[in-house]
Parts: structure tokens; C-alpha cells; sequence
């Protein structure tokens, strides 16, 4: 059974327990209802400071119509990725090309939660999706309150764990909706037009949400790309892949996973630093190693062995993305790809350049060393892999489907072998995606950054091995570890706001972006016929095809690859 199956079991089990309980009242004893499955958790609590935070109402009114054009372009930005996310998938059964079910698309994954999205970290996306909600749901219950529209209550929205947060506005004055009771004694819905706000107070109200979700983004991503990343710096290229046990490194206290950052008075920013000194080293003198573990670096003497010859060049690969072209073929962590279609993979970097120049559907041809072997062995062996389309749904360059490591392992006469990751690039790549903004390639790389990252990788934070190699500087040296404390947060915070603010412009009721989408055609064509009548129909006709398009675009992504591979 699938991860996909269980959890659909998990959550109609959860369904089931929640009609109980509200056939039998219980969950409206404690302010509670539901909507279908969701659990919608009410408060009264926080309209003083509704009130106080409402004052400025110039100013929040600014604030809001700025955030209407904003919203259409997302609006248009997010549709726009969904219709090529469409013909991609569309393209890919005609071509019998359907990737096969993998993390990518399984509904747990679309679902930005922590502990149930596998790409999002437990502490930080929690943190992260605190701050989101309140964020955003406070900017709607603050403009209600500067359109003098009462908020009838704040909340959490629940579905087995978190999933939002919700400010409930009187909808009689929102929208002139009341509830009276027939001559039958039914409770029938009932549309006062004099009650009704204006769309523009309404589009204010809606749109608020997500330019406060764009906001807190914005300096999110302003203080980590900027101070933040400035306040970190690599320690060095050089990795300790693997100590020999016994060795004199062994003996002296160096251990797999430190990073080398010098060599007796001689400073160490790659592998090729460490390789040419000790290939000058006599055997049997003392050589003092520099060497750094959660960046703390201490000083080893390691009595120097004979001279070695083996030197292999490639890039290692430090795991295989489940479900790739790369698992398919056979790659398995440890190998180190040394060519791929006759060009030599010297380093990360090298790697890189050759993905960006693939296309989804080109087959390469990779040359690999297996783990634990030799280039003396004889012993590398070649896949024929036929690239995937990228998971972002938008590049178009080829997927393998590998995390890269530290560049080709070279032994010394030391007992180590040493290894690099690419840590002065990679900072300087990530310091760059600002410059980038002005084009799509910023923007498609801030959309993937923390699933995607720059080569499939994904970039979770520092955190882990990644971590080993950066160390605080400046303002931030003083702090510690607390500089990388600050740094994913702020990077989680940045994203999640950023992504949900976007997904929040989509053209579908019952989010923002589809009320406000369906006021402004209700509108237009009100505009133009003067018939409300056939502006209500045509607008509810026109957002509920729109509505459907963008789930019947998701059920696809989900389920796409399980109906052509099965489940």
C-alpha cells in the first residue's frame, strides 16, 4: 500500500469521526462547525486590537488597493503555470512519456504542512505557516474593520492538522446575505441589497490577505538574501569523505564529515590545495590538519604516510531522487559520475552546466564509478538514461534525478580521502537570485528554491551536512549557530508567504483570488448588458468553469500518473 492510499484512508477515517460528532452536536458546544471535512474552529477573542490596528485607515486602504493589481497578475502568473502544467501532462500520454507516481506528485506534497509535506521541515515550516496564517487572515479582518464591516470571529481552520486560519465577516453587511425563517419554518437565505459593500470594498477586503502574504515575503527575502547571507561565509570547498581506519588521521582524532581548512600555514579552499601539498609531504613527517566539525576548528597531527598515486576525478552522488530516470537506470549513493556523453564531470559546477543544456526526452549516456571501487579496478560501468521532464513543470531542461555531492574523492597519504562541494558557488548562486528578478529565471527559482533548488537538490536551509561548510562572520559571528537559526526561518517564512499569496490569486471560489475575480466580471459584464440578472449568472457561470479547470487541473497532477502506471 502507498503513502498516497494511507493517507487517503487516514483521512476519510477522520471524515467519518467528524460527522459523528457534529450530528450529535458536540463540536458546536465548543464554537465549532464544519465544512465537509474541515473543522472550522471559531474565537471571538482579538477585536480590540482589531479595532486599534484598524485606525490608520488611509493607510490600510493604500495598502489594499495596492494589493488588487497585484493579485491579477498572480492571478494571471499562477493560471498561466497551471495551463502549461496541463499540456505538459497532456503531452506526455500522447507521447506515452507520463512519469511514473513519484514524491512530486502525491497529494500530501501539494499541501504545504509540515510534517505531512516531505520537502518542508518540521521547526521551520512551522514556524513558517504560524506566521502565514496570522498574517494573512488579520489583513481581512483588518480591512473589515476599516470598511466598518464587524468580524464576526477569527479562527483556525483544521483538516486532521492545520491547513489555514479565517476571519469571519458579518456576511449580511459583506455581502447583504441573511438567514429569516419562511412561513414553513425554514431558514431561508435572503439578499438585501442596500446591506451589500461595494465591490471595491470587497476586492479591498479580499485582496489584503495576500499583499500582506506578499509583504511579510518581500522582507523575508530582503533580510535573508541580503544581511543575512552576508553574515555567512564558506569555511572552505574540502570535505573528509572517508578516514581509514587505523590511519594516522584515524588515530590523531580525524573523523568522515570534517571540513579542511588548512594544511600547517597553508589555507585550504579545494581539494586540489590539500592533494598538491601533501603529494609534496615525506613520509613520516608531521603535518598539522586544520579541520572543522559544526564549524568549531581544531588542529590535528597527522604523521603522513607513503605517497599515492590514485586520483579519481567526478562528481559524487550523494542520493537518488525516488521515482527519477536516475533510480530507474540504477544510480545508487556513493557512485561518483565521472563523463556524461563524452564530457568529463570534474566538478559540481561542470555538472550543472551540462543539465542546463538538456531537454526533457534527451537520452545521455553516463559514465559512472560504483561505490567502495577504484579506476583501477576497471570496474566503472554506463547508463543510457532518458531524461524526465523537470518537476517544476515549467524549465525546460532535462531531470535526472540525483543530489550532487562533493566533486571527485582523491586519496592522500594522510589516510583520508577528500572530497569538495561546490560551497563558494553555491553561495554566490544563492546571493545572485535577486539579480535575477528582472527576468523569469529569478522568479521560476525563487517559485522551486526550497524544492527544486538549482539542480534538483532542493534547498531546505542550512542545515545537515550543507551546514558543515559555512560559518557566521561580521554581525553574525557573535551568534553562532543561531545565524543559520535565523536564516531558515527567514527563508521559510519568505517562501511559504510567497507561495501561498500566489496560490491565493487563483482564479477559483472559494479563494480570494476567485471572489475577486468573479466581482470584476460580475461587473464588466453588468457594463455592458445593465442586466443584473444575466450579470450574476454569467459571472457565477464564467468563475465556477474557471474553478473547475484549476481542480480538475490538480486531480490530474495527482492522479495523471497513477491511471497511466497504476496505483
Amino acid at each position: 500500500m502507498n503513502t498516497t492510499t494511507i493517507v487517503l484512508v487516514i483521512f476519510i477515517l477522520y471524515w467519518a469521526i467528524v460527522s459523528m460528532l457534529n450530528k450529535r452536536g458536540i463540536l458546536e458546544k465548543y464554537n465549532t462547525s464544519t465544512y465537509g471535512p474541515v473543522l472550522m474552529i471559531r474565537t471571538q477573542r482579538g477585536q480590540n486590537l482589531l479595532n486599534t490596528l484598524a485606525k490608520p485607515k488611509s493607510f490600510w486602504r493604500l495598502f489594499a488597493n495596492i494589493g488588487i493589481p497585484l493579485m491579477f497578475v498572480g492571478m494571471a502568473v499562477m493560471f498561466l503555470i497551471i495551463i502549461l502544467s496541463d499540456v505538459a501532462l497532456l503531452s506526455s500520454f500522447q507521447n506515452n512519456a507520463m512519469p511514473e507516481p513519484g514524491k512530486f506528485n502525491e497529494a500530501r506534497n501539494l499541501l504545504l504542512i509540515p510534517g505531512v509535506n516531505e520537502f518542508i521541515p518540521f521547526t521551520w515550516g512551522l514556524i513558517a505557516l504560524i506566521v502565514t496564517l496570522v498574517v494573512h487572515e488579520f489583513a481581512h479582518a483588518i480591512l473589515c474593520r476599516v470598511e466598518n464591516i464587524r468580524v464576526k470571529s477569527m479562527g483556525l481552520l483544521v483538516a486532521i492538522v492545520p491547513i489555514g486560519g479565517f476571519a469571519e465577516p458579518d456576511e449580511e453587511e459583506l455581502f447583504g446575505i441573511s438567514k429569516e425563517e419562511n412561513e414553513y419554518g425554514e431558514m431561508k437565505t435572503v439578499i438585501d441589497p442596500d446591506k451589500v459593500a461595494t465591490r471595491n470594498q470587497r476586492s479591498r477586503i479580499l485582496a489584503a490577505g495576500v499583499m500582506a502574504n506578499f509583504v511579510v515575503a518581500f522582507v523575508a527575502f530582503l533580510l535573508f538574501f541580503g544581511p543575512v547571507l552576508g553574515a555567512i561565509e564558506p569555511l572552505s570547498d574540502t570535505m573528509i569523505v572517508n578516514v581509514t581506519p587505523g590511519s594516522p588521521a584515524f588515530e590523531a582524532g580525524i573523523r568522515d564529515g570534517m571540513v579542511i581548512t588548512g594544511i600547517d600555514d597553508i589555507s585550504v579552499q579545494n581539494a586540489h590545495d590539500v592533494i598538491l601539498y601533501t603529494s609534496t609531504v615525506e613520509p613520516g613527517s608531521i603535518v598539522k590538519v586544520h579541520a572543522a566539525k559544526d564549524r568549531v576548528v581544531s588542529i590535528y597531527d597527522v604523521k603522513a604516510g607513503e605517497k599515492i598515486e590514485e586520483d579519481i576525478i567526478g562528481v559524487y552522488v550523494r542520493g537518488v531522487v525516488e521515482d527519477s530516470p536516475a533510480k530507474a537506470a540504477g544510480f545508487e549513493e556513493g557512485m561518483y559520475m565521472l563523463m556524461i556523453d563524452n564530457t568529463s564531470m570534474h566538478s559540481s559546477e561542470e555538472f550543472i552546466l551540462f543539465m542546463n543544456s538538456t531537454q526533457a526526452g534527451q537520452t545521455i549516456h553516463v559514465e559512472v564509478l560504483p561505490a567502495n571501487q577504484t579506476l583501477e579496478q576497471n570496474s566503472t560501468i554506463g547508463f543510457d538514461v532518458e531524461l524526465a521532464q523537470h518537476p517544476d513543470g515549467v524549465d525546460e531542461k532535462g531531470f535526472l534525478g540525483v543530489y550532487y555531492g562533493s566533486d571527485g574523492v582523491r586519496s592522500t597519504p594522510l589516510g583520508i580521502s577528500v572530497g569538495e562541494f561546490p560551497a563558494n558557488t553555491y553561495l554566490h548562486m544563492l546571493k545572485g537570485i535577486p539579480s535575477m528578478l528582472d527576468g523569469p529565471t529569478g522568479w521560476i527559482i525563487i517559485f522551486g528554491l526550497p524544492i527544486i533548488g538549482f539542480a534538483g537538490e532542493g534547498f531546505p536551509g542550512f542545515s545537515g551536512t550543507l551546514a558543515q561548510f559555512y560559518h557566521p562572520v561580521g554581525w553574525g559571528e557573535p551568534l553562532g549557530i543561531g545565524i543559520f537559526w535565523i536564516a531558515n526561518t527567514l527563508l521559510w517564512v519568505g517562501w511559504l508567504n510567497f507561495y501561498v499569496g500566489l496560490f491565493n490569486c487563483l482564479p477559483a471560489v472559494p479563494l480570494d483570488g476567485g471572489h475577486v475575480f468573479r466581482d470584476y466580471i460580475h461587473s464588466f459584464v453588468l457594463r455592458i448588458t445593465g442586466d443584473e440578472s444575466k450579470a450574476e449568472r454569467l459571472s457565477g457561470a464564467i468563475a465556477g468553469s474557471f474553478s473547475l479547470v484549476v481542480l480538475a487541473s490538480f486531480l490530474l497532477m495527482i492522479f495523471g500518473p497513477y491511471i497511466v502506471h497504476g496505483f
